[in-house]
């Protein structure tokens, strides 16, 4: 077996499992893809879409981040045998009971669309002073289907809603996305500034440092060690 480089993991669990070089990513969102392979960039990842492999979306029944995350990554790696990683986020407002929540692609209906979900939610939010938002995003990495220890990253970004969208950057409810401390929306940073900054970025700092610990051979992520859960 070859050495471990950077970004891979070198199987230290109870059966001895092969270097994880190519990753299924269990999403057909294609903002979510091109973040996902400037993210991953740096790392030696075969990044596959699933839709590559014929795999199709999997259902997303919960109510938490986190469980929507953990049956997308179980999907993809049981219908191609290989390592998955899958993402659930969305945008989560106070003032609307936590909506758009785990229905932030769907917040209009079918079919997804995101002029129609950032319209209805600014029509929600009308009369109402309290904007305060933020982006939760929850990323689940299995080295097999029925993996008993997923690897779990979490992240979130705070910010306010604004009525007027502003840049033509990032995807979903970026446009309507403001950073105070930066006066900009998310539509309207650079790639790198937002993935220094966003949830996806900061789920998939923590999950790569799991991953380097497994790799190097320390201790298994678990709640004692960092693992963190859906709210």
């Amino acid at each position: 077996m070859q050495g471990c480089d950077a970004g891979l993991w070198c199987g230290s669990r109870a059966h001895d499992e092969p270097l994880m070089t190519s990753l299924v990513l269990a999403s057909n969102n294609a903002g979510k893809l091109r973040e996902f392979a400037e993210l991953l960039a740096p790392l030696d990842f075969q990044l596959i879409p699933q839709a590559t492999l014929g795999v199709p979306e999997a259902e997303e029944p919960h109510v938490t981040f986190i469980e929507n995350a953990l049956a997308k990554a179980r999907h993809a790696a049981r219908l191609t045998g290989l390592p998955a990683l899958a993402d659930d986020s969305g945008l989560v407002v106070p003032a609307l009971g936590g909506a758009p929540g785990v229905h932030s692609a769907r917040y209009a209906g079918e079919p997804k669309d995101d002029a129609r979900n950032n319209r209805r939610l600014i029509a929600a939010l009308r009369g109402i002073a309290d904007r305060r938002a933020h982006y939760v995003a929850v990323l689940v990495l299995v080295h097999h289907a029925d993996d008993p220890q997923p690897l779990i990253g979490e992240g979130e970004w705070h910010g306010q809603i604004i009525d007027a969208p502003r840049g033509a950057g990032g995807f979903g409810y970026d446009p309507h996305f403001l950073l105070p401390d930066l006066q900009r929306t998310a539509a309207e940073l650079d790639a790198a500034e937002k993935h220094r900054r966003s949830h996806r970025g900061q789920a998939l700092a923590q999950l790569v440092a799991k991953l380097a610990r497994q790799r190097d051979g320390g201790p298994e992520a678990s709640p004692e060690n960092g693992q963190t859960h859906g709210r």
